[in-house]
């Protein structure tokens, strides 16, 4: 069958809306709630960090490639296709219904987004593979980067992390909706309660994650600076 590139294709656009759910949001999800470690310290998001660096190369590299990359790479790839031919129908005019306004920002989100893992990934698993060390992606490494910069990183980070949590979780209404699973309005309603709901958990999270960082390299910073004073008195001292 014939693929028309101006027109969606009805298997693809389904493909495309579970993608975004299995395997991208469930990854997404995980992913924010193992960076939430941050909050027990350094040590353990470490830890996290270790334990797929502990598992062999060939092994992870085809797991991100099967399992992240290449879902990710058509989500995002078909989506923009999507979005190229979307008509906003909220903004201008009078159409000014929720699912409207959710329709719109779904659409908003996905440009964001597409643009702010184009960084992410570049600047991170990228940079690790380029460099040959994990140590880019240690908590050290994250405290240094989203405290440069006047905080711009950070900020960056935290509208990214707002920004997914939105788009995943109007993703998972509208999965819903095209897989035939919320047919009635009262099922579809309550999906979308859901949503907003599953936006505000999933974006505490990763916040929490982001405040993680900067509470524990705060007292990392704070507890070694008097050692150092301490060092660099004795030596002096020494000197003379």
């Amino acid at each position: 069958m014939a693929l028309a590139l101006d027109k969606e294709n009805y298997l693809l656009h389904k493909l495309h809306s579970l993608t975004g759910v299995v395997p991208v949001g469930y990854y997404m999800v995980q992913h924010l709630v193992l960076n939430s470690f941050t909050i027990a310290g350094p040590e353990k998001f470490n830890a996290v960090i270790g334990f797929f660096e502990g598992m062999p190369k060939h092994f992870l590299l085809v797991m991100e490639v099967c399992m992240i990359w290449i879902p990710l790479l058509f989500h995002a790839v078909y989506g923009m296709f999507i979005i190229a031919r979307a008509k906003p129908n909220y903004f201008g005019s009078v159409y000014g219904w929720s699912r409207n306004l959710m329709y719109t920002l779904q659409r908003w989100t996905g440009v964001f987004l597409f643009f702010f893992l184009i960084l992410h990934v570049t600047t991170t698993t990228g940079k690790k593979y380029m460099e040959g060390s994990a140590k880019v992606i240690e908590f050290d490494a994250w405290y240094d980067k989203l405290t440069s910069q006047g905080y711009i990183w950070l900020i960056l980070y935290m509208l990214g992390v707002a920004t997914a949590s939105f788009h995943l979780g109007s993703g998972i209404w509208n999965f819903c909706i095209r897989w035939g699973i919320t047919v009635s309005e009262k099922a579809q309603n309550a999906v979308q309660k859901f949503s907003i709901a599953f936006f505000v958990a999933v974006t505490l999270i990763g916040w929490a994650a982001l405040g993680g960082f900067l509470i524990h390299g705060n007292r990392n910073h704070v507890d070694t600076t008097p050692k150092q004073v301490h060092n660099v008195q004795t030596q002096f001292v020494a000197v003379r």
